[in-house]
């Protein structure tokens, strides 16, 4: 993973080492703010390459943002991106279609080289996400894919899915990567196609999508509700909106069963906890995990590291 802040340069450099270094040089597109708010400017993003993708986060003070066709005749891209707003939301103009507003944690999709504007719409500047995946790299191949201009998401169905494999996606680059990015990012390419018309949900490689993507927010909807001790399938399915038999099909191609999975997590939960509060008694922590009772959490946790959970305390603070 890449960093990068614009602390790192001189004030009165750093607006211009943002656009002709990082927005131009690395982006591709070409920043434009008034020179005297310049001196206030501040930046930061990282870089990630993830699967065959590259996820990048950014926070930026307001400014304009273009790409032109000479920024795509300079750096043609031929890729999807997927985007997800965090920030107070931001203005696409410039295309064939009409201009748009997104909303903060809403998503939208394009085509790199197709021109566009953009700019944040509050005060509060720049922050988002995007995936860019280049068009070799997804399985579906279709000239309709470079013919994307911004353009946000519609269905609401799926905005709880691309968030989970957002979400999943940003913390396998925290940890350096690992062969399950690349599921996710074909299927965010994919949902983004699905959204676009491109992909038919129906089809396999829709369903693959909404496959991966369904394990990606059932596993979040379970650490949601992970204290509740009688989380149960039916539970989770509902939420997720498919049938019992649909949910523990998506465990299936995973390396956990469900309960496996809820157990797993209640474990790595609690002895988070142990090592932030160790002065909370372990009876609290197992509550609040979701653990039936005290004895249950004791037989679980002996069974899965082979020690109890005061030993396991008692190592943690010693490494200390």
């Amino acid at each position: 993973m890449v960093r990068w802040c614009t602390d790192e340069v001189e004030p009165h450099d750093r607006f211009d080492f943002w656009r002709e270094v990082r927005a131009k040089g690395l982006f591709g597109v070409t920043a434009e703010l008034e020179r005297e708010r310049r001196g206030d400017f501040h930046g930061e993003f990282s870089l990630s390459q993830v699967g065959n993708g590259a996820l990048v986060e950014l926070k930026a003070s307001p400014y304009a943002v273009e790409r032109s066709q000479a920024d795509i005749s300079d750096a043609p891209g031929d890729s999807i991106c997927v985007y997800q707003q965090l920030g107070g939301g931001g203005w696409f103009g410039g295309m064939r279609s009409s201009d748009f507003a997104i909303a903060n944690g809403s998503f939208a999709t394009s085509h790199t080289d197709l021109p566009y504007r953009t700019k944040p719409l509050g005060a509060s500047g720049f922050h988002l996400r995007i995936l860019k995946i280049p068009v070799s790299g997804l399985a579906t191949q279709d000239k309709r894919m470079r013919e994307l201009a911004p353009k946000p998401f519609i269905d609401p169905a799926l905005a709880p899915l691309l968030d989970a494999c957002f979400t999943d996606l940003g913390e396998t680059a925290a940890n350096d990567g690992s062969p399950g990015a690349l599921p996710l990012v074909q299927a965010l390419g994919h949902l983004a196609l699905i959204e676009r018309g491109i992909v038919r949900p129906g089809s396999r490689r829709g369903q693959a999508a909404l496959r991966t993507a369904r394990l990606s927010l059932a596993r979040r909807l379970i650490a949601r509700h992970l204290e509740d001790p009688d989380l149960a399938p039916t539970r989770v399915a509902d939420l997720l909106g498919v049938s019992v038999r649909h949910l523990h099909m998506l465990f299936e191609v995973a390396d956990r069963s469900f309960s496996q999975t809820v157990t797993e997590e209640r474990l790595k939960r609690s002895r988070r906890l142990m090592r932030e509060a160790p002065e909370r008694l372990i009876a609290d922590i197992a509550a609040a995990c979701g653990f039936e009772s005290l004895a249950t959490y004791y037989r679980v946790f002996n069974a899965a590291y082979g020690m109890a959970p005061g030993d396991f305390r008692a190592q943690a603070a010693g490494r200390r």
